[in-house]
């Protein structure tokens, strides 16, 4: 039996002694090499720092250091005050100590730190330098474009003088002298050119179109050169100008093909006289006014009168037509006005199905980038007369992100008239077009394009909203796509092409001669035929005013904001009409009995407002132009409402108003035809008409 803390040596011989140690014998071991090993460490570790410190440390340092190995400091020892040198030499040590540890390996880690950062300067540095060399062989001009840069930066300033600006113009123009064509095409040098052609004398602009005036073609269908070519259009004279329109002759087609180059021939449209517009357009027209010039030189402007002038062929210009732009729309090319122009001139001589496809392909998101002039306008309200259903429906989804734009542009609200008087999806339009006109109502009525939707549905095609010229697009449609032309169609190719082109722009041009008798508009209505609302909707124009005005809450927010802002309305030149065609219910009574409680409050708000005495901060609203012509109208048109007027506000106060424009308010109650009215003021007003205080307008004979 083995002792239980027997030495190795009495062990069994199969067992090792090397695995028969004590665990406390092992433990011991084991934080003795522990101990040693972290001695080591540190000892290392602080050699290290030694190593580190030791060829920067002061020479004071390093002999104290000698002298503080030789005088070990123990613990606990006592040091006599007579000995002043040993005292010194510890308090060296103390302070070798602190030195030598922390802060130098910080000041050594610094120093690196600002090395790499000097030398991530250089690498830098030297990348910009290399940049700068590939730039150099890349680009022929690039040290040129460097200057001319600083020098745009000089003459571009707004609070230069002309005089100085003059000199830099001059400088840069020396520079650029011979090399004009070949960095037009720059980004910069692009800019520097605008401003020197913007700045510079007669002389030296003539000088730059020279140099530029061979690469018109090619400059116009660079992304940064196109600005300089519009801007040599904008400060051409007048000779400069048709020698730069007549460099774009047998290109237009090609050139509105293409996304920029479009940019130019759209821009020398705008600029161009009546003539030289002629010559432009003319050239989408037939393969033989592209070429020679010369047949373009003619006073006719319509292209039915062109064919039948120059005896073309209707089919093949009609072919040119279609090919020229269906390449152009294909692309999403449609902004520009002279494109417009083009495409209200091809539905004058396009077949049937021709128009029919066209009007197809342009509802949608294309027809909304159209409407914004006025050509466009009318192609926007053909296609919303003559399209289908599904047509109609893609043209007012489209409209939707943009509906807020659209009504407040002059162009695109007949496009939107067009469709409160055509479109029988009344909820689709209430939910697109209606609910819009209702989130900015007081600022719609207060504009002067923006009022025409809202007054359309209260007093349709009123010729004192829209202009003669409006309605009369408003009424216009494609001869094509008219029964009668469809029916005559065939009769037209047997027919002289001039004759038949003369006959069709004769439809186009007179809407009441398209007007067809009851049985064959009864004819033309087969089922699943997209033409077949031509002429307008199906609903009866009362029942979709109706619909679009009172039900869908569109009359009762219009009384509500009269009621709220009468008084801006009535001082207003353009809120004043939208507030008379409320207060007299709309035409035809369409507010009427439905709202006849509001209507009566909007009337004494208006008479409290006239009640109201004098005050020399603000105008009377009797006293007002506006307001004063606008309630005159409505004391002859609306009783209900000069009786309430006369009882608030006027009763026992004529002669207060007899004067300056209060006055027609006051003779208009003499002028009603009415005769409640008449009884009622009759007793006050004859007096004062009498004595000559108030003067009854006269009306004018008229001619017969």
């Amino acid at each position: 039996m083995v002792p239980k803390f027997a030495p190795f040596f009495f062990t069994k011989p199969s067992q090792k002694p090397s695995n028969l140690l004590e665990p406390r014998k092992k433990s011991k071991i084991k934080n003795f090499i522990h101990s040693s090993m972290a001695a080591k460490d540190e000892a290392l570790k602080s050699n290290k720092r030694k190593r580190i410190a030791g060829d920067k440390a002061p020479k004071s340092t390093d002999e104290l250091k000698k002298k503080s190995k030789t005088l070990p400091i123990k613990k606990g020892q006592k040091i006599s005050s007579k000995d002043d040198n040993q005292k010194k030499e510890i308090k060296q040590q103390k302070l070798s100590k602190h030195v030598l540890s922390k802060p130098k390996s910080l000041q050594k880690t610094h120093e690196v730190t600002t090395k790499d950062d000097k030398s991530k300067k250089e690498m830098r540095q030297l990348a910009k330098e290399r940049v700068e060399v590939r730039k150099k062989r890349r680009k022929p001009h690039y040290t040129l474009e460097q200057e001319l840069s600083l020098l745009w930066e000089k003459m571009r300033r707004r609070n230069i003088a002309k005089e100085e600006r003059s000199k830099f113009v001059t400088e840069a123009l020396q520079k650029m002298k011979g090399k004009i064509p070949e960095i037009a095409s720059s980004h910069i040098s692009s800019r520097v050119l605008q401003t020197c052609v913007k700045y510079c004398s007669d002389a030296e602009r003539g000088a730059v179109y020279g140099e530029l005036e061979p690469h018109l073609l090619p400059l116009s269908l660079s992304t940064y050169a196109v600005h300089l070519v519009t801007k040599m259009f904008d400060n051409a004279s007048k000779s400069q100008l048709s020698k730069l329109i007549s460099l774009l002759h047998g290109n237009v087609a090609r050139l509105l093909r293409h996304s920029v180059g479009s940019i130019v021939v759209e821009h020398a449209y705008q600029m161009a006289n009546a003539m030289q517009r002629r010559e432009l357009l003319m050239e989408l027209y037939s393969k033989e006014l592209e070429l020679f010039k010369g047949l373009a030189n003619m006073k006719e402007t319509r292209i039915v009168d062109i064919i039948s002038k120059l005896e073309l062929s209707k089919a093949t210009v009609c072919r040119h037509m279609t090919n020229v732009l269906q390449s152009i729309w294909e692309k999403g090319i449609v902004d520009h006005s002279i494109v417009h122009k083009a495409l209200i001139e091809y539905f004058s001589i396009a077949d049937k199905m021709s128009a029919e496809e066209v009007i197809k392909q342009l509802s949608g998101p294309l027809l909304v980038r159209i409407i914004h002039t006025k050509d466009g306008s009318r192609i926007g309200m053909l296609c919303v007369k003559h399209g289908g259903a599904k047509e109609r429906k893609k043209l007012l989804k489209a409209m939707k992100e943009h509906m807020g734009k659209i009504i407040r542009d002059s162009c695109g609200t007949l496009v939107l008239v067009s469709i409160l008087s055509t479109v029988d999806d009344t909820k689709l339009v209430s939910k697109i077009l209606i609910r819009e006109l209702q989130s900015n109502l007081k600022e719609i009525i207060l504009d002067k394009s923006s009022r025409r939707p809202v007054l359309q549905l209260l007093h349709p095609y009123c010729q004192r909203y829209i202009s003669l010229e409006d309605l009369a697009d408003l009424n216009a449609s494609i001869p094509a796509l008219c029964s009668k032309a469809g029916k005559e169609s065939n009769e037209d190719e047997d027919m002289p092409l001039a004759k038949s082109a003369d006959k069709d722009f004769e439809e186009l041009a007179d809407p009441e001669d398209t007007e067809l008798p009851p049985w064959e508009a009864e004819e033309s209505t087969e089922p699943g035929d997209d033409t077949s609302l031509a002429e307008g909707g199906k609903k009866d124009p009362l029942v979709r005013r109706q619909e679009l005005l009172v039900k869908s809450g569109l009359a009762e927010s219009l009384v509500d904001v009269c009621i709220e802002s009468a008084d801006k309305l009535l001082k207003s030149n353009f809120g004043k009409d939208v507030l008379y065609e409320v207060a007299v219910g709309g035409a035809d009574g369409i507010l009427r009995p439905t709202l006849d409680d509001k209507l009566t409050s909007l009337y004494e708000k208006i008479a409290d407002l006239a009640s109201e005495p004098k005050a020399d901060e603000s105008e009377h609203i009797l006293e007002n132009f506006h307001s004063s012509r606008t309630i005159r109208k409505l004391v002859l048109d609306c009783p209900s409402f000069a009786s309430i007027l006369w009882t608030k506000a006027l009763q026992g106060k004529c002669k207060t108003w007899a004067h300056g424009h209060s006055s027609k308010i006051v003779a208009a109650f003499v002028e009603s035809t009415d005769s409640n009215i008449q009884d009622l003021t009759k007793k006050e007003l004859q007096p004062l008409v009498d004595d000559g205080v108030l003067k009854i307008p006269v009306a004018k004979p008229t001619d017969k």
